[in-house]
């Protein structure tokens, strides 16, 4: 089992670090660019070329059965669960059988929205429970796996 961070936007590095570490767990950031972390023997840093999915790509290459990604990203998360992946936002909300396709019809639909100017783009700020939801989820999610 390992945890794959799709890292250039992520916002709990730190906290994905701190659970993985705990589990002896490998963790790989998958980034466009060279990024300063943890200089811990489970902590890998891959830096992909830059372009759209290029990091996407690579998780997906990568990733195996139960794995899990971190990702804001619905369709990653979608492709990592097409392998059998599992998939959580930083926010500890898990993408699911039963909510990717919703999650996905959705994305299409406000980018379309977007771009007919019928709405603006607005992300909500990251807050402490999101921090706080992500850390419980992540151990959850952790020892549901080891459980099987």
């Amino acid at each position: 089992m390992k945890l794959y961070i799709d890292a250039d936007a992520c916002p709990v590095k730190d906290e994905a670090v701190k659970v993985a570490v705990r589990h002896n767990m490998p963790i790989i950031f998958v980034s466009n660019s060279w990024m300063r972390l943890d200089d811990h023997p489970l902590v890998e840093r891959i830096v992909v070329s830059e372009g759209p999915d290029e990091a996407d790509d690579w998780i997906v290459e990568n990733i195996q059965k139960d794995d899990i990604v971190i990702t804001s990203d619905i369709p990653l998360a979608a492709r990592a669960m097409e392998k059998e992946g599992r998939a959580l936002r930083p926010n500890g909300k898990a993408f699911t059988d039963d909510n990717i396709g919703m999650a996905l019809a959705m994305r299409e639909l406000n980018q379309e929205l977007r771009e007919t100017g019928e709405i603006k783009g607005y992300n909500p700020g990251f807050t402490q429970r999101d921090r706080s939801d992500f850390l419980q989820a992540l151990e959850n999610e952790i020892q549901l796996i080891k459980r099987q």
